[in-house]
């Protein structure tokens, strides 16, 4: 077919803005930037039914994908995939609400992938070439969370209706900065206050617990603590405590809130890992039509002890960021929020990854007010390099000039780029 298949965008966690269909007039209650619509009161979920809202009557509900992260790519995406520009190549934004568990939103983004297949089908240049409702498929380029979305779609039901995938900074296996935000409030998926509301709504938020660190040597513990951090017992029990106040403040049932607590916990937990097992168990049938592109040479957050407190308790010490891409230990780096190894993944081999540093910025780039307002994690997708990668990675063939470091697990001698001539 003489034009590549049509592209659905997934951005990352807290990459979609939030409003509130309830009133009369819609309104806008979470945004990145914008404090007065950072309201987490009205975004945080109902410690009895995580699906709905704990202020009601309400219905918050995903609103756009964020401009300011997503529409250069977007729209580069759009220019560069498009022949000519009477026969455009769509380019579809997904924003979903990212509060949710992933295997929810992951059954939204196949709806969506039905309906794009289905509007492409209507275009006549994409008719006459062959593309059909029954026959069409889709591309998937995401950023961070986006990227395990599409996988656990993939993993339900398999490449079908995919082409290519494309993924950003996807923190496959995890990210202590997950750990940082339900912790203490701060983290590096997005600009964080660190307020005692910005913590509790982080607690009850499903797809947070998603993140969590999972890659080898993430999460030591001292003598008979679990590190084990998908488990409740590991945790510190002021985090339990937290959700056990706001049980008792906004739940249905009052009584026993400490062990209603613990099983939301749980519950939120298992969910967790059950996604996480269900992509180590991803099989790709052509690896090379997924191209990952992990941040490094950026301080990074890469481990994390439990240590017992004065009562014998856990409690979690986070290191300080480290970076060691210079020093010649490359995969003790990351992207300022996703590690290397949380990255990783097993499905998608070495060969396919390519890395990216903020040096790899062009001179006429706006790189140290992107890095200062966003960080390195979420200003990937606006870096020149990586729109000619995702291009190039879709056309099956290199546009524009070469860039890009290969895995630290590969010797560069000897690696075949994903596309050929896609680094110098």
């Amino acid at each position: 077919m003489p034009y590549p298949a049509p592209v659905v965008f997934l951005p990352g966690i807290m990459g979609s803005a939030l409003r509130d269909e309830y009133p009369v007039a819609p309104e806008n209650v979470w945004s990145v930037f914008k404090a007065a619509t950072k309201n987490y009161e009205r975004i945080t979920l109902h410690p009895d039914n995580l699906s709905y809202e704990v202020i009601e009557p309400a219905r918050v509900v995903k609103d756009q994908v964020f401009e300011l992260f997503y529409r250069d790519l977007i729209e580069e995406l759009r220019h560069n995939l498009t022949p000519d520009p009477d026969e455009p190549v769509p380019v579809y934004p997904f924003a979903y609400d990212w509060r949710h568990p992933l295997r929810t939103i992951q059954e939204q983004l196949g709806a969506f992938i039905e309906e794009v297949i289905n509007r492409t089908a209507l275009l006549r240049h994409y008719h006459q070439s062959g593309y059909t409702a029954r026959t069409g498929k889709v591309s998937l380029v995401a950023h961070s969370m986006g990227g395990l979305i599409a996988a656990g779609y993939i993993e339900a039901h398999g490449h079908t209706c995919v082409d290519r995938v494309a993924t950003l900074a996807s923190p496959f296996r995890g990210s202590l900065e997950a750990v940082a935000k339900t912790a203490i409030g701060i983290g590096g998926f997005t600009l964080s206050s660190g307020g005692s509301r910005e913590r509790e709504a982080a607690r009850v938020t499903p797809a947070l617990y998603h993140l969590l660190p999972a890659f080898n040597g993430a999460v030591r513990a001292d003598g008979a603590l679990s590190k084990d951090i998908f488990r409740p017992e590991a945790w510190q029990p002021g985090i339990v405590q937290t959700i056990g106040t706001f049980i008792r403040r906004f739940g249905l049932k009052t009584a026993s809130p400490d062990k209603q607590a613990t099983a939301l916990l749980t519950k939120m937990l298992n969910e967790a890992w059950r996604f996480h097992q269900r992509l180590e168990r991803l099989q790709l049938p052509d690896p090379k039509r997924w191209l990952s592109i992990v941040g490094v040479n950026t301080p990074t957050r890469l481990g994390m002890t439990i240590r017992p407190d004065a009562a014998g308790k856990p409690f979690f010490e986070l290191e300080d960021p480290t970076d060691e891409w210079q020093a010649g230990r490359k995969t003790r780096s990351g992207d300022g929020t996703v590690p290397y190894l949380g990255a990783r993944c097993s499905f998608v081999p070495a060969e396919q990854i390519v890395c990216v540093t903020p040096g790899d910025f062009g001179f006429f780039e706006f790189r140290d007010k992107l890095l200062n307002e966003l960080g390195f994690h979420s200003a990937i997708p606006n870096m020149n390099l990586v729109q000619r990668l995702v291009t190039s990675h879709l056309l099956g063939r290199r546009v524009g000039k070469p860039g890009g470091h290969p895995s630290p697990e590969i010797d560069p001698a000897s690696w075949d780029p994903p596309v050929p001539g896609l680094v110098a």
